[in-house]
């Protein structure tokens, strides 16, 4: 699969640290016009501050990534959390398109993955057990009887390792983790890497990559919840899914194994509708889901390279997001859990307020023969990127 190819990601040189507003260690170029000509855009910038402390005494860090557009993204290193998302709608006006938090207590006192790197398998593991090479493992069940993204201690609870870096074009954070082996219940001891990059394209491109010293399973993916109106419920966002098919599953949302196809049904996005327009249908999945909770089998061009996966448009804002991946699935996933009980300042996050597509290998596959593997052995490498692209309409 070429999740597994090795992929060498090539960085731009740690640009000269000049000391910022407020303080702050701020990376990046100075934009520089040409004589006689028009200012070129700025290049993209990347700044650090401290966003908490961890019980134990361990300081979180927090970066923020500025492009020549004003575009803005902000990082911590407790669980490769994107806390906010800043772009401009039709009219030039910056507004918060995530759903997220100013401070570290709510993400400790826990919160449904907004914003997090999810690992070590992103998405459901029916009854959290699975076989490799004959050998059985048992993985915390943390959802019910499964297991949901990683387990009780996923990724999206871990601390990150950072390294910011700039360049001409882009900006960005290179976040480390170790998770050892036995962690919550995996075998092997896996090494991750995860880069955020912001570039003057206004796109936010996240590389995932993976190492092991034993047979494992890996399904890394970026759990942000999206509100390109910034308030209110997604209901009424444009979405396309270039899927022809998806994945159904029972009711504890474990797929069955069947590629059902999504045509005369509820699941249909291949042209794009409100998610609203068929949400209160009358179909099993939906009932499974409460809404949309599903995997959806994207129709590729090729194995392996960055394609559009989904296209979503906000129509009173104007702003639109384009989900770019080289996984062979995206989960997309309408809020149906949220209930209004987490806010951040006067915004609550109530039922539906976001929306979440992750592009990951399909759940359960290690118990699916007929899926896609997510196996990982010594000597070879996982790598898979996305992008998200902002733009207006």
């Amino acid at each position: 699969m070429s999740t597994y190819i090795k992929h060498d990601v090539i960085r731009a040189a740690i640009a000269l640290a000049l000391l910022g507003p407020l303080g702050l260690l701020v990376f990046g170029c100075g934009a520089q016009p040409e004589d006689g000509g028009a200012a070129v855009s700025p290049a993209p910038t990347v700044s650090e501050s401290e966003f908490g402390t961890m019980p134990d005494g361990e300081k979180i860090a927090r970066f923020t990534l500025t492009n020549g557009s004003g575009v803005e993204v902000k990082i911590i290193t407790y669980g490769g959390i994107i806390t906010s998302i800043r772009t401009p709608d039709r009219n030039g006006e910056l507004g918060n398109i995530v759903l997220g938090f100013d401070e570290l207590q709510p993400y400790l006192d826990g919160t449904p993955y907004f914003g997090a790197l999810i690992g070590r398998y992103g998405n459901r593991i029916a009854k959290g057990s699975f076989t490799i090479d004959g050998v059985a493992h048992q993985l915390d069940t943390n959802d019910g009887a499964n297991h949901l993204h990683g387990g009780l201690v996923g990724f999206d609870k871990k601390v990150w390792s950072a390294e910011p870096f700039a360049g001409a074009s882009s900006a960005g954070v290179k976040l480390s983790l170790v998770s050892g082996d036995g962690d919550q219940g995996y075998p092997g001891t896996l090494d991750v890497t995860a880069t955020y990059s912001l570039t003057n394209d206004n796109e936010l491109i996240t590389e995932l990559h993976a190492t092991t010293d034993k047979p494992t399973i890996v399904n890394l993916t970026q759990h942000s919840y999206f509100n390109l109106a910034g308030e209110g419920t997604i209901l009424d966002h444009e979405l396309m899914i270039g899927a022809s098919h998806f994945t159904p599953v029972d009711a504890t949302l474990i797929p069955t194994g069947e590629l059902a196809p999504v045509e005369g049904t509820p699941f249909d996005f291949r042209a794009a509708k409100p998610i609203g327009a068929d949400i209160g249908g009358d179909h099993e999945q939906l009932a499974h889901g409460q809404g949309y909770d599903h995997n959806f089998v994207l129709d590729r061009e090729t194995a392996s390279d960055l394609e559009l996966a989904a296209r979503v448009a906000e129509p009173i804002s104007g702003r639109v997001l384009e989900v770019f991946t080289e996984e062979p699935g995206i989960q997309f996933y309408s809020g149906n859990f949220l209930d209004g009980s987490l806010r951040s300042g006067d915004r609550v996050f109530a039922f539906r307020s976001g929306l979440c597509l992750e592009p990951q290998h399909y759940p359960d596959s290690p118990n699916q023969p007929g899926f896609p593997p997510t196996i990982l052995r010594p000597g070879q490498v996982y790598s898979t990127r996305m992008a998200f692209r902002f733009s207006t309409q």
